[in-house]
């Protein structure tokens, strides 16, 4: 009897920062705040982070109409710098958790990340997610540019 393969995605990108940085906006709550949404229509009202295997994390997004949209889940796998394992759950639709591993590698100019979201319960559910990843995607990139441009130069001379 064959099983039947719940529908997943696979997304790639590059930033031209260093892999600390993409982690960071990963991890951080505060830099959550500032880049996570798909547009810049929302407005992140809360996002918690108990960044260890077992903690929790939790964001809550607010649209111009008013309405809520809440998710969370739990960090089931933490390597620095490298890679994030958490479940993915809508407070709406809680018993359709899915699985979110986002991997970064350090490449010569800077940060090649890979997310694969797997276990939708449909391809319609998939579908909606990967047009929303892909503008939390280009938002992070605007906030990686922005940071990397307010950074003070590491390259000080003593």
């Amino acid at each position: 009897m064959a099983t039947l393969q719940k529908p997943s995605l696979r997304l790639k990108r590059h930033y031209p920062v260093p892999v600390e940085k993409v982690f960071r906006a990963w991890t951080d709550p505060q830099a959550l705040r500032q880049w996570f949404g798909p547009s810049n229509e929302g407005k992140i009202l809360v996002s918690e982070t108990d960044l260890k295997v077992g903690g929790r994390y939790r964001i809550v997004m607010q649209m111009p109409s008013g309405e809520q949209h809440r998710v969370g889940g739990v960090y089931r796998e933490i390597v620095p710098n490298e890679k994030l394992v958490f479940t993915w759950a809508w407070e709406s639709t809680r018993e359709r958790e899915s699985l979110v591993t986002v991997h970064m590698k350090s490449v010569g100019d800077g940060t090649d990340m890979t997310l694969t979201h797997e276990h939708f319960f449909d391809e319609a559910a998939r579908d909606r997610h990967e047009h929303g990843w892909n503008g939390t995607f280009e938002r992070l990139g605007h906030y990686l540019s922005r940071q990397q441009q307010s950074a003070p130069s590491e390259r000080r001379s003593s």
